[in-house]
């Protein structure tokens, strides 16, 4: 993310060093923002982690990926804190930046997961309680935790070019599933009697937001690869890497949405608001 030409960082630094502005001053806006992040983003997801934490039990599982997901924003906090103190050794600075990209590509994967959770309840319900346990919760988060040591192999290993491609398939791929899962949910809770009515406005709400949170924090990514060359990359190179790092706070929304009461008179508020707002426009017709 944020410029991943780290093929060989021994033999070229000056494009890893340029991303992060290790050799040159972020302007003060950018670090007054980083800062307020790392202030609200440290305790909060530590709070959010140990609440979530209480709610994990045998026929509820789904608090597991959302952990999972704040402990990665909680590592990515760590690593921007790193960046904005700015270490004079070198090294210590290439360990916590990709550190900070293989936490960025788990946070994707768990996303995913979430997603798919959430849409497995309403469009596979006798499944879903089934086959729902603890054990394979976990085995998926192994495997999430594991797939970004690939992505990262071939960041580190393959030409820049080839790397390049690769990143931009890896932030791209999760796109359509979101999509999907947010169709088929939809589509599915027409028919579904199972699912109570405040479930299923928390479950859409969920996936809306994860889908929000995709598009609007991690795809601008891809417009900054597309935009090299060009002479706006340099203002983007600078303000798109901000949006990935407002991505930890937009996640502790998502512990909001795990929390029955005020999220549910909420999102009754809006259904009803929409309700009157179509029964005003038929009755004007």
């Amino acid at each position: 993310m944020e410029d991943l030409n780290m093929n060989n960082p021994s033999q070229d630094n000056s494009n890893i060093t340029t991303a992060y502005g290790y050799n040159g001053e972020p302007g003060l806006s950018i670090k007054v923002v980083t800062y307020i992040i790392i202030g609200i983003g440290l305790p909060l997801t530590l709070v959010a982690i140990c609440a979530l934490y209480s709610l994990v039990r045998k026929d509820h599982v789904a608090p597991i990926y959302i952990i999972n997901l704040l402990f990665s924003d909680l590592v990515q906090l760590c690593c921007i804190i790193v960046e904005v103190e700015r270490p004079k050794n070198f090294t210590i600075y290439i360990v916590f930046f990709h550190t900070y990209i293989y936490c960025l590509f788990a946070s994707i994967g768990f996303m995913v997961c979430i997603a798919l959770e959430r849409y497995l309840v309403v469009a596979c319900p006798l499944w879903y309680h089934f086959k729902r346990t603890i054990k394979i919760s976990v085995l998926v988060c192994v495997v999430v935790w594991v797939y970004p040591v690939i992505c990262l192999l071939i960041l580190l290993f393959w030409h820049y070019k080839t790397a390049e491609i690769v990143s931009i398939f890896f932030l791209l791929l999760p796109l359509p599933l979101l999509i999907f899962f947010l169709g088929g949910t939809l589509r599915a809770l027409s028919a579904s009697i199972s699912v109570p009515s405040d479930e299923k406005r928390r479950i859409v709400g969920m996936l809306v937001l994860v889908l929000l949170i995709y598009m609007l924090l991690f795809l601008p990514t891809v417009i900054l690869y597309l935009a090299k060359g060009l002479s706006i990359y340099d203002t983007l190179n600078s303000l798109f890497p901000v949006f990935l790092r407002l991505s930890p706070l937009a996640d502790l929304v998502l512990y909001i949405f795990m929390k029955k009461g005020t999220i549910d008179k909420l999102l009754a508020s809006v259904c009803c608001c929409r309700m009157d707002s179509n029964e005003t426009s038929s009755s004007a017709v």
